[in-house]
């Protein structure tokens, strides 16, 4: 079954998106039905090692809804995108994996998460991390850039998913992986 939306019901869609995650950008409490911060992190096994270099303030911005590096090895030196990046804490947790002779890119629709994950970034001071405003759905790196993707609880979120798979392929090496949790619904 393919479901077409009208252009309103994907502009409503998206505004609605955008409004949660701005008030979600100041403050996680109340927001989510799900675990949300350090208690999220411990809970979904994240390396205590590099979670003891993230300060209190950074844990508490996290709201996924898996593990991504628990689906495979990020290694020193890769190049690695974070589709949906919210306040950037995979995008961090994955800069210390990579190492500084790696480089992070972190993506997020929300202007305002993606401020503050730019303010996260400043407390840590990583030079191989950078932040942008973009969509899911249009990625404007050069093909073939990236060893892994990670999408954290995002995709279902974007309102044309195909469009959105394409787009992280596209800028994914050849034989490179995405690591993608997200939730799924089964029935009405």
């Amino acid at each position: 079954m393919h479901l077409e939306l009208e252009q309103t019901d994907k502009e409503n869609i998206t505004k609605s998106i955008l409004e949660k995650y701005a008030k979600a950008s100041v403050s996680m409490e109340g927001s989510f039905r799900y675990p949300t911060g350090a208690p999220a992190l411990r809970m979904l096994g994240y390396e205590e090692t590099i979670l003891s270099l993230l300060p209190e303030s950074i844990q508490a911005a996290y709201c996924g809804v898996g593990n991504p590096f628990s689906l495979g090895a990020i290694d020193p030196g890769m190049a690695v995108s974070d589709i949906g990046c919210g306040a950037g804490v995979d995008t961090l947790f994955a800069a210390f994996m990579v190492g500084p002779g790696g480089r992070v890119v972190g993506i997020d629709i929300t202007p305002e998460m993606v401020e503050r994950a730019k303010a996260n970034l400043n407390q840590m001071k990583l030079s191989n991390v950078s932040f942008y405003k973009a969509s899911a759905e249009q990625l404007d790196f050069p093909p073939e850039g990236f060893d892994v993707a990670i999408s954290n609880g995002v995709l279902n979120l974007v309102v044309n998913k195909e469009r959105a798979l394409a787009e992280i392929y596209k800028v994914l090496k050849p034989g490179g992986r995405l690591h993608l949790l997200d939730f799924a619904f089964d029935g009405a």
